[in-house]
């Protein structure tokens, strides 16, 4: 936890709302004391699947995911929700956060058009280092655990677990957003679990 809480330091210093959690059941609860009678939306996100989001929140909330939707219909609802709520696939020392996207709905919804913005970050996703070493884990760690939980035929599934920089029809990796202080417009607040979450 340690690691952690001089991340927090680092990304209060930068402006932005920081919450460390324990564990990923202590951040779930959080949400859905903060988020309540309002609309929100999810990005493409093994994180909110372990963390069982969508279905808590959709109690008490309207819940906008193409994961659980028509994923048209969802992707367009979802631009409109008061909320959003990711993880970003690394996040280095100093508190960049790096965020690959294929389609480029999360991209957007992260960088503009909510009221709020919530990133959930586990302590897998933490890097020794900067941008480079982050840049690294989201392209040669988050990606191709992602496209081969998706059954994508990749050289990075195909043959090793890395970023071959590749022009598959299938690639995954095509956009990517790196946050170095919080976006003016709307709220941002981190979420640091101190156990592992997604990719």
């Amino acid at each position: 936890m340690a690691v952690l809480e001089k991340v927090k330091e680092k990304l209060e210093k930068k402006g932005y709302a920081v919450c460390l959690f324990e564990t990923g059941a202590e951040a779930a609860e959080y949400l859905n004391e903060q988020i309540d009678g309002t609309s929100v939306a999810f990005g493409g996100s093994k994180t909110m699947v372990e963390l069982g989001l969508f279905e808590s929140l959709s109690e008490h909330n309207e819940v906008i995911w193409h994961w659980r939707q028509d994923a048209a219909e969802a992707l367009e609802k979802a631009k409109a929700t008061d909320v959003y709520v990711s993880s970003a696939n690394a996040i280095a020392e100093d508190g960049t956060m790096v965020c690959i996207d294929a389609v480029g709905n999360r991209l957007s919804s992260l960088t503009y058009g909510h009221r709020k913005v919530y990133f959930v970050i586990g302590i897998n996703k933490l890097v020794d280092g900067g941008l480079a070493e982050a840049i690294d884990r989201a392209r040669n760690v988050a990606g191709p655990q992602r496209a081969l939980s998706m059954g994508k035929k990749t050289p990075c599934t195909v043959k090793t677990e890395k970023c071959f920089d590749c022009m598959s029809p299938d690639r995954i990796c095509r956009g990517m957003a790196v946050f170095m202080y919080p976006l003016k417009g709307y709220e941002a607040e981190i979420l640091l679990v101190n156990e592992e979450l997604g990719m």
